[in-house]
């Protein structure tokens, strides 16, 4: 499996779907979808021969646990789990998918706990949201020595650009005008 690098299309709704499978990413992460339309967009999504991150918690009609997890990996076929539960990491990982923990920075006290989660599940990569912000890219880069992915607020190139100087392999963002065509 490739590693995750660069610019990664956040896909919110079907519209942006088919302009995410044009890129030149090998990587989509799909937020919002409903658990009927599931199969048939990640079949779309590999016919294109795109590699997908599926936000379990956003899927309507799918609960992120066990068994949620088991239909996304045997059925679905999913690359990559991204979550905000640890237990859906550790999940993933023993599934053999790609463990993606969410990680939303509202505080101090939000970072500290959330790092104390990324260095207890151990996910494989670490989402910092929002993206915008370099030093806390930075610090939890190197608390946790998981790969960080800068998303949320990702608005424009600059903001690509700082996030992977401070450190970021990659950036999420649904913002089009961002995807490499």
């Amino acid at each position: 499996m490739s590693e995750i690098s660069g610019v990664i299309p956040a896909v919110r709704n079907l519209k942006n779907f088919e302009k995410a499978l044009q890129t030149k990413c090998d990587w989509i992460v799909i937020l919002e979808v409903r658990l009927g339309q599931l199969k048939s967009v990640v079949d779309h999504a590999r016919r294109a021969n795109k590699k997908v991150l599926l936000h379990i918690d956003l899927v309507q009609g799918l609960r992120a646990d066990e068994y949620g997890v088991e239909f996304l990996v045997n059925e679905i076929k999913v690359d990559g789990i991204v979550s905000t539960r640890g237990s859906v990491m550790e999940l993933a990982k023993r599934r053999g998918v790609l463990a993606i923990q969410r990680m939303f920075l509202l505080d101090s006290l939000s970072l500290k706990t959330e790092v104390r989660l990324g260095q207890r599940y151990l996910p494989n990569y670490i989402e910092v949201l929002p993206g915008k912000l370099p030093e806390e890219i930075q610090e939890i880069g190197q608390q946790t020595n998981v790969p960080i992915i800068a998303g949320g607020l990702i608005n424009e190139q600059k903001d690509v650009d700082n996030a992977m100087k401070a450190g970021a392999i990659a950036v999420s963002t649904s913002r089009k005008e961002l995807w490499p065509l």
